[in-house]
């Protein structure tokens, strides 16, 4: 799967339309090969990430968890000092 994209599921607050489109980009951008599509395939490629956002969109709404909601700026800090320790910091200064 591919890296870049992030759990959507169970944050607070909730995703958004944007951070799911997002997603579905990466995703059909994954399985097609494509980081942009030739004119010919821009259809065929935009529609596929809509439906792919669509479907994620109702997963979304129809999952169930007895976990309480991540805090997102709690999951972005451990995120960062992941990095950190992977990759040493790299802020430039």
């Amino acid at each position: 799967m591919c890296r870049n994209i992030k759990t959507l599921f169970n944050f607070e607050p909730p995703a958004t339309p944007d951070e799911i489109e997002a997603a579905s980009l990466q995703f059909v951008r994954k399985l097609s090969g494509y980081t942009r599509p030739s004119r010919a395939n821009q259809e065929a490629f935009d529609r596929a990430v809509r439906d792919v956002a669509a479907v994620a969109e109702g997963l979304l709404s129809d999952l169930v968890t007895s976990s309480a909601p991540r805090d997102r700026e709690v999951e972005a800090a451990r995120a960062r000092e992941r990095a950190v320790r992977r990759f040493g910091n790299t802020a430039s200064g």
